[in-house]
């Protein structure tokens, strides 16, 4: 039975994190939908997601939190729009190794807009390439008028995936004038 009181959504491309940062903030055993991976071209893993990872997470002041990871492949973008219903915010990991991590941000963002206001934002693999600047992520977000949260992020540490969370819902808090 899941008891969550809100839901979160971890969306990004394949080997961005996503199923990673899930694991390490979850307080439960983390529900996978893990398939041998077909697709070695886009990245080299053995296993990736197929459906939906599920975790949950309660803070500190006893709320919890359903964690809910998408396919990166955009093959399975069919079900995103299934997994954002009724979610508080979804975050969106990138992984700084692709060709393009920007175009990546660019086109998750315009998905994941359509279904919701609240999003922040993880680069993940920032230790791997360091031939790309990361300040590219700050100017394109200002260049395009964005203030969403971003965090330079490794989806295995807990307190690095707890923090991207807080700021989600921080944000959350503030767009919408919650107060506690």
């Amino acid at each position: 039975m899941i008891l969550q009181q809100y839901k979160i959504v971890f969306a990004g491309s394949m080997g961005a994190g996503k199923t990673e940062a899930i694991r390490s903030l979850s307080d439960v055993p983390v529900l996978l939908t893990e398939a041998f991976n077909t697709d070695q071209q886009s990245h080299n893993k053995m296993e990736t997601t197929v459906g939906i990872d599920y975790g949950e997470v309660t803070l500190e002041d006893g709320i919890k939190i359903g964690l809910y990871g998408t396919p990166g492949q955009s093959r399975f973008d069919f079900i995103w729009s299934v997994i954002c219903k009724g979610a508080i915010g979804a975050i969106i990991l990138i992984d700084h190794t692709v060709e393009n991590p920007i175009e990546e941000l660019e086109n998750y963002l315009d998905t994941f807009q359509n279904h919701t206001d609240n999003i922040a934002i993880g680069i993940t693999h920032t230790d791997v390439d360091n031939t790309k600047s990361t300040l590219i992520y700050k100017d394109w977000l200002i260049s395009q008028d964005l203030y969403s949260p971003l965090f330079f992020i490794d989806a295995r540490k807990k307190e690095d995936a707890l923090l991207l969370l807080e700021a989600l819902i921080t944000s959350v808090e503030v767009n919408h004038q919650i107060t506690a």
